[in-house]
């Protein structure tokens, strides 16, 4: 059969590799594999059942659906023509992880709600449209949710407020 979309093609192939290599690191190296080298490569757990699940049930059942899933997108890729591939773009790779790293540099001395902040307004301005109010509204969003879900309902000891304001109006 003939390729018609490399983009299906490479998700498909990442999709079951990253399947089978989670599968392989829960349940252990095949025995035929540890005959050859002479000893066992990775031990793995214990399977279990669906009553009773071992730690191994949970990444060898999301490995074998991520296994199915990239099998169908590989199939995908030879049945049904995919787009052209778009040129690769850093910038936005490059302001996600700079985001990430400043949010987590700045969790501890500025709170949750400042770092909140800079992570969305440097991520947003690595798009290629960046509308102030958009990002403004969003972040505001995601300060709301992220206190009400991390501090509020999960109890996790986050600093709200800098640590320079001595009494924090959020708590």
């Amino acid at each position: 059969m003939k390729i018609k979309s490399q983009t299906d093609l490479w998700a498909g192939l990442m999709f079951i590799a990253f399947g089978v290599f989670f599968m392989v690191v829960a349940l252990g190296t095949p025995e035929f594999i540890n005959q050859i080298v002479g000893q066992k490569l990775i031990p793995g757990y214990q399977m279990g059942s669906a009553v009773r699940m071992g730690p191994a049930y949970f990444p060898v059942v999301l490995g074998g659906i991520l296994v199915f899933l990239g099998a169908l997108v590989l199939l995908d890729a030879m049945v049904e023509e995919g787009p052209k591939v778009p040129k690769f773009h850093f910038r936005p790779l490059l302001f996600i992880a700079v985001s990430s790293l400043a949010f987590a540099y700045l969790l501890k001395p500025l709170g949750l709600v400042l770092a909140s902040v800079a992570l969305v307004f440097i991520s947003a301005y690595g798009g290629h449209e960046f509308k102030f109010k958009e990002v403004a509204l969003m972040s505001v969003v995601l300060v709301i949710f992220s206190v009400l879900v991390f501090v509020k309902a999960l109890s996790l000891p986050f600093p709200i407020c800098p640590d320079f304001i001595e009494v924090c109006p959020i708590r």
